[in-house]
């Protein structure tokens, strides 16, 4: 089948600002969307920049807007997006490009390492070399946010952070909240604080864009919720 791909293109050593790149190629509707993009990279122009490596849903990497939405290049098929024989694809919002799809994503990591994303447990290390153990319970209450892969979807399509990029945003508090609820750690109060500054989790306007956005099926408005929760009654549970 036919396809009509309009990319936002830009590459600021050259354009003053932003265009649209059209590009008419042969497709499979069971094609994907990242498919179509590299079809134009290597036949058509290639000079089209793009980030992209496992492609297949699991790294991240070729997070954009696809027809509006925030989504995985790798994850949407053709026969889902095209829309009048055409689909629109253009770079995450809030973040810098750096050329056409790549944005500058340290910002993005920086409010990810603020609030600690790894285990701290200054207890003992369990004899025999065991591992720290808890119960399935206790896995279980955190378990939705250990699917994060950090494709930045859901802070690129929340308001608040388009608003003001010092918001630590949807993901940063996913992955507190995944250590805030882990009953083996021991530093749930120091991201709790830092998530109660004045760019921390209150800027959250509850509008679920980051939830919808997520290609992991993370319910992230209910993680927030949770770590508001926490906050109000200094309770983790």
């Amino acid at each position: 089948m036919k396809l009509h791909l309009k990319i936002k293109r830009f590459n600021p050593e050259i354009d003053k600002k932003p265009y649209w790149g059209e590009y008419d190629i042969e497709v499979d509707e069971m094609d994907r969307v990242l498919d179509a993009l590299q079809e134009v990279k290597w036949t058509v122009d290639g000079t089209l920049a793009l980030r992209r490596s496992c492609a297949h849903g699991i790294c991240g990497s070729d997070a954009m807007r696809i027809n509006g939405r925030n989504r995985l290049a790798c994850k949407c098929l053709i026969k889902d997006e095209i829309k009048n024989g055409q689909i629109t694809v253009e770079p995450i919002l809030g973040l810098k490009v750096q050329k056409d799809m790549i944005v500058d994503m340290e910002p993005f990591f920086a409010h990810y390492r603020s609030v600690l994303p790894f285990l701290v447990n200054k207890d003992p290390l369990p004899e025999n070399g065991r591992e720290r153990l808890q119960t399935i319970a206790d896995r279980e209450r955190f378990d939705d946010t250990t699917k994060c892969i950090l494709c930045a979807c859901c802070t690129t399509s929340c308001p608040s952070f388009w608003a003001r990029g010092e918001y630590v945003g949807p993901a940063a508090i996913v992955q507190a909240h995944r250590f805030i609820f882990d009953s083996r750690d021991q530093a749930a109060q120091e991201r709790l604080e830092v998530l109660s500054e004045v760019d921390g989790v209150w800027r959250c306007r509850t509008v679920f864009n980051c939830t919808d956005a997520c290609p992991r099926g993370i319910e992230v408005t209910k993680a927030i919720g949770e770590v508001k929760a926490a906050l109000r009654t200094g309770i983790i549970a």
